[in-house]
């Protein structure tokens, strides 16, 4: 069973609201291509109260952006809770123990742990990708810090130990389908404490999948926030589709967002599909929360959560 709100790992916002019960909200907050903080103070602006944490992207698409570890800090000062996503592509063991231990410092107490996408996507090709550990050994790397004060090479730590409430991502679509739930274990079992998963079109594949993790048991050991996400328009659409590795987007959708755009209401109709997906998978055992990622669109935030019932978010 899920620790009860006695049994705190970082006594985070987003544990406690997951902890007792509530049905919790996450979304993403992606830094700039540049050194200037108003662009996230912007964002915060527009998101603030409309979620319970906030997922501060490391480099997402292996593009340069702003330090995840620095955007957290400036969420925190405008008042927002950050969950500051980590991958293993751009460091070693070392770089990243290093960096936990400062955004534990700087009062980070959510992490999400991730491999990372492959630098060739990115905007630096030919830059050199170090994967010296991957997101299942990077979340047991995590837990021994926090739970035994002990950096990745038995090291003992001598002083305060980083609490972070561990997160994990996972892809309820890839291939092969039948071991997505099996692979998921594997993380909880490494020490993940919640899960946000990929962006689900396909709400029948998206019920299987939560199916086999019921089975296992998995919904009882971890928190788990489906992944959503509106559409701007049939071109989005059409690129998630065919270009975004794991993605699932039925023709069913496919259709309505080709009519939708033609009449100039593409992203009306990408926040309803939004919303149809979360009244469905709210109803599906074992689903915690969810996580919505509204790139480069935070202004959507506020009417998918208040048209989804779920304003105002609750305080503890």
């Amino acid at each position: 069973m899920i620790e009860s709100s006695f049994d705190l790992k970082s006594g985070s916002n987003l544990e406690k609201i997951l902890r007792s019960g509530q049905f919790a909200v996450t979304a993403e907050l992606g830094p700039p291509r540049g050194a200037d903080r108003s662009v996230i103070e912007k964002k915060a602006g527009l998101l603030k109260g409309y979620g319970d944490a906030f997922n501060i992207t490391d480099c997402q698409t292996a593009v340069v952006r702003m330090s995840s570890i620095a955007a957290g800090r400036i969420v925190l000062d405008a008042g927002l809770e950050p969950i500051i996503q980590m991958t293993c592509r751009d460091r070693n063991r070392i770089a990243i123990q290093s960096d936990l231990l400062g955004a534990s410092a700087l009062g980070a107490k959510n992490l999400l742990c991730l491999t990372g996408d492959h630098q060739k996507f990115g905007d630096h090709p030919m830059s050199k990708g170090v994967f010296d550990m991957d997101s299942i050994q990077l979340i047991q790397m995590v837990k021994a810090l926090r739970d035994e004060k002990k950096f990745q090479s038995g090291h003992e730590m001598k002083t305060s130990e980083p609490k972070f409430f561990i997160g994990a991502a996972e892809n309820p679509f890839a291939d092969p389908f039948k071991f997505r739930a099996i692979r998921l274990a594997k993380k909880i079992v490494a020490g993940a404490d919640f899960i946000q998963t990929q962006i689900i079109y396909n709400v029948t594949k998206f019920k299987e999948w939560m199916k086999m993790v019921a089975d296992l048991g998995l919904h009882e050991r971890a928190f788990i926030l489906a992944g959503v996400a509106p559409l701007k328009s049939a071109g989005m659409a059409k690129h998630m589709k065919h270009n975004v590795p794991g993605m699932d987007v039925p023709d069913e959708i496919m259709d309505r967002m080709t009519a939708a755009s033609a009449a100039k209401k593409g992203k009306e109709e990408g926040i309803k599909i939004c919303l149809e997906v979360i009244e469905q998978v709210r109803g599906v055992r074992g689903v915690a929360g969810i996580h919505i990622m509204a790139v480069e669109w935070e202004e959507a935030v506020a009417e998918i959560v208040q048209q989804a019932g779920l304003y105002p978010r609750p305080s503890l």
